[in-house]
């Protein structure tokens, strides 16, 4: 459900995915492609002395009193997810480290740009490494940014094509098809924020056609300098190309002014809907306060990496500790995912916690809340068997009302994003990990894993507040054996027996999908 301008990102893989001439011309030719091109690449690591910065000294008293633990605090809605951004950003003394999915070209996106900038004018190194699959038409935008002296952009697996990209989908399926689906921010080395939101309207609650619900993790102490040796590695490795070398022509510093001007102008132009000036200065001022809320834990970065997913191996690093932590529960699995395709390992993985007595439950997108109708129908494939192992299903409703009420726009369709798991309420996993195999085994992840179950607690009244039945539908088998919906509507429970809010052609769209060959790519 990442989403690049109007529509998903995600869809746009899918859409390649379940296109059968496309892959079978793709396996033709994939032979065929072009290599990268030799490009020159300076290596750099995460700034070490964040002791050094105001950020750092505003946390060294709690670190230390917290020997071998982090600090942690969940960011549950999207405006203040998009506040702490821009005030951690503002607050940088000395690096910015960036890793995103997808980077939108609306206003969100815009604004987060231009504070790069300014913090870059102030001397800050601003290091941003995003995936490729959402760029297409924005090189010299991209390229005139660049050319800050304190700004570097690197692009993950970029395509070769750049103006036409089917093309690399063609002949290089089997590259081109691998993502980094990692979402990451540092500041300072001192303070970061990892989770499910990518850069842009949809995560943070100010889209006027449809919002996120989705889950970030804020960390500081230890684990910090963690999470930072994963940037550097992902930022040093041959699958990070410098925007430079993609493009014919190099980029000045006359390009840069033009570009952020016209940048300052649009934002100047946009009506943002809140005044986030104002709520940045509150945030800062209360910096000592949220210092002091943090919960501090063992925790550890857990994440993919690229080289494992190049070779092909079966079940990415990630999937593993998760799949590996859940076999050793010994009362409940909690879990909220935006797409959620367990296969025939999970499906057994299930049944054995079930077996056990562990209670299993999940809340994932419907087919009314979900814009991409494949990722649904791999989801409704195993979807009766899930419920018939004794597992709890829910499914989040287009209508639900767990956004940022605060902000105008939240009427708008909402959709799931999060993707969270609790661990017998002992620990927690929050990152950009989806339960499917696109995320088990093609795209590269990261998320932080907490054991905390006071951290634990809040993320489990996050997830019940999800799973409420004027926010959601429970799926059962009714005494026929077919699916039904239940939920309330104006206080009154309701029954469907079929995909809620959805029409006949989105129905049997998700049906024919679910007997395409193609659950491996969803």
């Amino acid at each position: 459900m990442d989403r690049f301008g109007s529509r998903s990102a995600h869809s746009v893989e899918i859409y390649f995915t379940v296109n059968a001439a496309v892959l079978f011309i793709g396996l033709l030719l994939a032979g065929c492609a072009s290599p990268l091109k030799h490009y020159p690449k300076t290596t750099s690591t995460a700034f070490a002395k964040h002791l050094q910065t105001s950020l750092g000294r505003l946390l060294e008293e709690q670190e230390s009193q917290h020997p071998d633990q982090s600090g942690f605090a969940i960011i549950p809605y999207g405006r203040p997810a998009f506040v702490s951004r821009i005030a951690l950003a503002d607050l940088a003394e000395k690096s910015l480290d960036l890793q995103y999915y997808l980077w939108e070209a609306d206003a969100t996106g815009r604004i987060f740009a231009e504070r790069m900038v300014r913090a870059a004018d102030r001397g800050v190194r601003v290091r941003i490494l995003v995936d490729d699959i959402g760029l297409e038409g924005r090189d010299a935008t991209i390229a005139a940014v660049d050319a800050h002296p304190n700004i570097e952009i690197r692009i993950f697996n970029p395509f070769i094509n750049r103006d036409v990209r089917i093309f690399d989908f063609l002949t290089d399926f089997n590259r081109v098809n691998h993502r980094m689906h990692n979402k990451l921010f540092v500041a300072d080395n001192a303070v970061a924020i990892v989770g499910g939101r990518n850069i842009g309207n949809h995560y943070f609650d100010v889209a006027t056609d449809a919002n996120f619900r989705d889950l970030d993790i804020a960390a500081a102490g230890p684990v910090v300098r963690e999470i930072s040796t994963v940037f550097d590695y992902f930022w040093n490795g041959d699958w990070a190309v410098p925007i430079k070398a993609l493009l014919d022509r190099p980029f000045t510093m006359t390009d840069l002014k033009s570009t952020v001007a016209d940048l300052r102008e649009r934002i100047a132009e946009e009506n943002y809907p809140y005044p986030l000036e104002q709520e940045v200065s509150d945030l800062k001022s209360e910096l000592t306060s949220i210092r002091d809320k943090l919960i501090w834990a063992s925790g550890q970065i857990v994440w993919d990496d690229p080289a494992e997913i190049e070779k092909g191996v079966a079940h990415g690093s990630l999937d593993k500790a998760l799949y590996g932590k859940a076999g050793t529960l010994n009362d409940e699995l909690l879990i909220e995912a935006a797409y959620f395709v367990p296969r025939d390992r999970g499906i057994e993985g299930i049944k054995r916690l079930i077996k056990r007595g562990v209670r299993v439950r999940v809340l994932t997108n419907s087919l009314a809340s979900n814009d991409v109708v494949a990722a649904h129908a791999g989801h409704a494939k195993y979807r009766e068997e899930v419920i018939e192992s004794g597992a709890e299903v829910y499914e989040f409703r287009p209508d639900a009302g767990v956004a940022d009420k605060s902000i105008v726009s939240f009427k708008s369709k909402a959709a799931l994003h999060t993707k969270a798991l609790v661990f017998d309420r002992e620990s927690v996993f929050i990152g950009s990990f989806n339960l499917d195999p696109r995320s088990a085994n093609i795209n590269t992840e990261a998320g932080l894993y907490v054991e905390s179950p006071e951290l634990a607690a809040e993320v489990i009244a996050y997830m019940n507040e999800g799973v409420r039945p004027e926010n959601s539908y429970r799926v059962l088998l009714n005494e026929e054996g077919d699916l039904i919906w239940v939920t309330k509507v104006d206080g009154q429970e309701v029954r469907y027996r079929k995909e809620p809010e959805t029409t006949f052609g989105q129905r049997l769209l998700s049906d024919l999908i679910m007997i395409l060959p193609i659950q491996e790519q969803l």
